[in-house]
């Protein structure tokens, strides 16, 4: 079976979300073992949701590299998103475990545990109480390897974080501060859009040879399903993902966001307007090729992200493109983001970048 588009994935959430609930017991076991029946790119798949997807990486990086530990606050019982579910009892609490909550103490053992030759999977509760732990990650991890000359470094650090809206998170549990990360050299952002990219994006980045924060979308880890192979299997950093062809407009988006901007481009589609739409799931160091290519094809752009406008990580895609497609640009690059506010709970419909906002700003750029 052919993986499903985002808008699918999103049409089978909404029909499914009282079936598509956290698994437990048996189905629990079943889902972190990925047994299914089906096949997708040569391996047997089955249809899961993005946190089991989550689940089965873990799983699969901790059975293929015994010095691969996970730890965090709560992850010992399967986390509060159940990304961790069934790990502590297979592998044992010597390797799946328990921290303080202390996001500072977090990112500050997994830097020693990466400098040790381990693989250090450390899990952040929710991205909005990162900051703490900014130091560490900023100007340990992230410079371990310069300032050593290359001598030693914590390259097997991975930290996860869910980040973005959920529907009622309010200030404290919806930011995307996926920007403070990007502009700090030494360090991969990688964010995934679905289930199948969760999962191979997650295993790249564990092995990578960098530290790298792994940001993960909770508004899908319940409502994105797709099929997924079971094996083991990888997907390239620092590649973006030409997901729909165009002429028109470039659309350009990561995590939850790309299911809005899908919808946006079906609807401009019936307005005569064809948009290209691009995933750059990396977004340190991102893929500039990919999209300038397609900048020079559509003489368009637009960028979407739900983190605020002033400083967001839309902002460098805009002025790297415009210095690379000056002369080819018909339009200036539109932005549609979040607001400079802090994220609101009541008012978090007018704060999110709709498709609406998405379809405005793209007739708007088409018809500059």
């Amino acid at each position: 079976m052919a993986a499903k588009s985002l808008r699918e994935i999103r049409i089978a959430a909404a029909a499914g979300i009282g079936r598509r609930r956290c698994f437990s017991g048996d189905a629990a076991a079943a889902a972190a073992a990925g047994v299914a029946e089906g096949k997708v790119g040569g391996g047997a798949g089955k249809e899961v949701n993005l946190f089991t997807a989550i689940n089965q990486a873990l799983h699969i990086a901790l059975d293929t590299d015994p010095r691969s530990y996970v730890f965090g606050e709560d992850v010992g019982f399967g986390g509060v998103f159940r990304c961790t579910t069934g790990l502590a009892d297979r592998f044992g609490r010597n390797r799946v475990f328990n921290t303080p909550l202390c996001e500072q103490g977090i990112a500050g053992f997994a830097v020693g545990l990466a400098a040790m030759g381990n693989r250090a999977i450390a899990e952040i509760q929710f991205a909005d109480y990162i900051f703490p732990a900014f130091d560490q990650i900023v100007n340990e991890a992230a410079k371990f390897r310069y300032r050593s000359g290359n001598e030693f470094n914590c390259g097997g650090l991975t930290i996860r974080s869910p980040y973005g809206a959920v529907g009622h998170g309010g200030h404290y549990h919806s930011q995307s501060p996926e920007a403070f990360f990007c502009h700090v050299p030494g360090l991969k952002v990688i964010i995934p859009r679905s289930p199948r990219e969760a999962k191979g994006l997650l295993l790249a980045s564990i092995r990578d040879p960098n530290p790298v924060v792994f940001f993960e979308p909770k508004w899908l880890y319940r409502l994105a399903v797709e099929e997924v192979p079971e094996e083991d299997y990888m997907l390239p950093l620092s590649e973006a993902e030409v997901i729909r062809k165009g002429s028109d407009i470039t659309l350009i988006g990561w995590g939850a966001q790309l299911a809005v901007l899908e919808e946006a481009c079906e609807d401009a589609a019936k307005d005569g307007i064809s948009c290209e739409l691009i995933d750059l799931r990396t977004l340190i160091p991102w893929d500039k090729e990919t999209v300038e290519a397609s900048v020079s094809k559509t003489g368009k752009l637009l960028v979407s992200h739900e983190a605020p406008i002033t400083g967001g990580f839309g902002a460098e895609i805009a002025a790297s493109i415009t210095e690379r497609c000056f002369q080819r640009l018909e339009a200036p690059v539109a932005r549609v983001c979040g607001l400079d506010t802090p994220f609101p709970l009541v008012y978090e419909t007018f704060y999110m970048p709709t498709k609406n906002k998405v379809l405005d700003a793209i007739k708007a750029t088409v018809n500059y």
